[in-house]
Formats: C-alpha cells, structure tokens, sequence
C-alpha cells in the first residue's frame, strides 16, 4: 500500500484534543478464522456468542467453527439500524449462553448489535467486519424505538479487537460494495469539519478518502482484485477511526432519520445524500474542501461524489430507494428540530432544500 500523503496545512490548526483508545488491529487476508481466536485468548476471553446477519451467517459459523469450545453459540438476528427488539434478544441470549464476551461478524448491522450487547452489559466485543461500514472503529452506538433511531458514544462499546480480513470482502456484491465504500467515504467527509476536528484527523481523511476512491472503480471493473479490496478496506479503516474522533453532523443525522424513522437501506442512502450535504455545508469549511478536493483530484468535491456514484451505477435518488415525496416535508422538520453539531446553521427550509435535491437525485448545487 501507499504511504499516506500527509496534509500540506495552510494555516495550522493548533488547538485542538484528540484521543486514542485501546484498539488492537489484525490485517491480513484470511485472519478471520486464524487470528479470532487469537484474538479471544489474547483478551482471556472463554465462552464467545457470534452475532451476525442472516446474509453473513455462513462466514460467521465458520468464525464460530474456529473459536472451537470457546464459541458458546452464534446469534444470526442482526438487522439494519438495530431496532431495540433485537438487541434485547440479543442480550438475553448472551446471558442464557453464559457468555463473557462477543465476537460480531459481517457488516454495520452485526457489529451494530454486538455494540449493543457491550452497551447492556459491558462485555468486550471482537468486530470481524465483512463491509466497509467502518463502525468497528468507533465508540458511536445506534438504536432504532418506535421509528426513531437513537445514537449515543460510549467506550464500552469500542471493540477490543477489530480483525480485518480482505477475503470476507470478495463476496460482496458490486452495488452493496459501492455503496459500503461511500459510507465510509462519508465518515471521513463529516469529519473534516466537525468541531472537534483535528490535524490528525485531517491527515486519516484525506488518505481514507483518496484510497478508497481509487479502489472503488476497481472493484467495480473487477470484484475479485484482493489488492483493491485491501485497499478498500485500509480507507474504510483510516475513514471509520475519523467517526470515533469526531462529531457527527448534518449529513449523519439526515440518514438516521432516513433510516429509523422512514426504513431506507443505510450505506445506499449515505450514497446518496452524502454530495448533497456536503454542497449543503460546503460555504462554511473552506480547509475541509480543500482536503477534499486535493483528496478526489476535482475542484467541485461535491459533484465528484455525486458523478462517483453515477459511473459506478448505484442509485443517486431517495426516490429509487423509496422515499415518498410527501415524506420530504416531515423527515426534514425531524431533522432540523433536533439540535447537533454543523458547520452551517441548519434550517428547516435549508434541509427541506437538500433533501428534495437527494429526493430528485440530480447534480448537487453548491449555495
């Protein structure tokens, strides 16, 4: 891989906090079933419940086939944005198993319940990620009520151990890869203007950004390239570890509300909001545009996501995700009555504006 190309800084952010928790990573092709169990015994742990989705089960049992007498069961009841019913199931299951900790493989909705669990009951989580969410690399946790998704940032359910492995990739469709990507990619986006932004995180942003930007058309083109696939996962890494340093803002609440509140598939609307509010936002960051920019080698950053998505045939409308258009009205007032961090005062109006642009699905207008 390359190295990174760390920022040239204008002007020097020079104050500023950052902080690093306790994370071990193990990267290498095939680690899934090699290195877990590794990975248990390292932190003394002896009876593992597996959690995973229904679409990851197979990778999982084969996890589970590895932990040997150590895996007390696998629990394939994950769901995107983790309704609160399934992580109470989750948790009583942990707890008829006798378990003393987790191992949650597959995507951001596996590794979603498995925060869950950590969040219940404090138990130390193992995330072996299969998509390029980059949740593993987080202390954020999600909850979806009654329609209403809830979020929160707790240590306790940073994993312990995060254990990529390229080759749970390779089966990812080319759409869910794409999109998964540019999930990542919008992690990495927010947290270039965030409040508690960095130098740092400058740095992880633009090399997160640039790599997986570079990868994505190569697995578009080839789905089985393991080297694009590394590097996929490399920026979905450096993107994830972004989120966990900073604070959400616009663009993340938006697709939280999208999803808990109206059901739409997480990674596919991230894609697709993703350039409409960063054009949204884009007056008020003028350093954060110009790391993207230098980042996608494009002087309009937001249109080059949105072109991004274009040529590599994801959907770029909430309309082909199947928002209604008489939701558009409703899901913004949700969105601007909630107060959170933003570069640029948030309105009703300004959102109503923004998604009916992601609603429509054409090219981002930067104010």
């Amino acid at each position: 891989m390359t190295s990174p190309s760390f920022q040239r800084f204008e002007s020097f952010q020079s104050d500023f906090s950052y902080e690093t928790r306790p994370v071990r990573v193990v990267f290498r092709p095939g680690a899934a079933v090699t290195a877990t169990p590794g990975e248990a015994a390292r932190l003394g742990l002896r009876r593992l419940l597996v959690v995973c989705g229904t679409r990851g089960e197979a990778v999982a049992r084969a996890v589970a086939d590895a932990l040997g007498d150590t895996c007390a069961g696998v629990h394939a009841e994950a769901r995107m944005h983790v309704p609160v019913e399934d992580a109470d199931r989750a948790v009583a299951a942990v707890r008829a198993a006798g378990a003393d900790g987790c191992v949650a493989v597959g995507g951001g909705s596996a590794i979603g319940l498995g925060k869950a669990i950590a969040l219940r009951t404090g138990l130390p989580l193992i995330a072996v990620p299969s998509t390029y969410s980059g949740s593993e690399m987080t202390p954020v946790w999600g909850l979806t009520d009654h329609g209403a998704k809830r979020t929160g940032r707790d240590p306790v359910v940073q994993p312990r151990s995060v254990v990529y492995d390229p080759r749970l990739t390779l089966s990812l469709p080319v759409p869910l890869t794409v999109t998964s990507g540019v999930n990542a990619l919008a992690h990495a986006v927010e947290a270039l203007y965030a409040p508690d932004t960095s130098p740092l995180v400058s740095v992880m942003a633009e090399e997160g950004v640039r790599a997986m930007t570079e990868a994505l058309p190569r697995l578009a083109a080839d789905p089985k390239d393991l080297d694009a696939r590394s590097r996929a996962l490399y920026a979905a890494w450096l993107c994830g570890s972004c989120l966990g340093s900073t604070t959400m803002g616009l663009h993340h609440k938006v697709c939280h509300v999208l999803g808990g509140t109206f059901g739409l598939p997480h990674a596919e609307t991230h894609t697709v909001v993703l350039p409409h509010a960063l054009a949204y936002n884009a007056p008020a960051p003028p350093q954060a545009l110009a790391v993207l920019r230098r980042a996608l080698g494009a002087d309009d950053a937001p249109r080059a996501l949105w072109e991004l998505a274009g040529r590599l045939g994801v959907p770029r409308s909430l309309a082909e995700l199947g928002l209604r258009e008489s939701d558009v009205a409703p899901a913004a007032d949700r969105v601007a009555g909630e107060p959170y961090a933003n570069p640029r005062e948030v309105t009703a109006e300004g959102v109503r504006s923004l998604l009916r642009a992601a609603y429509e699905g054409g090219p981002p207008a930067t104010a």
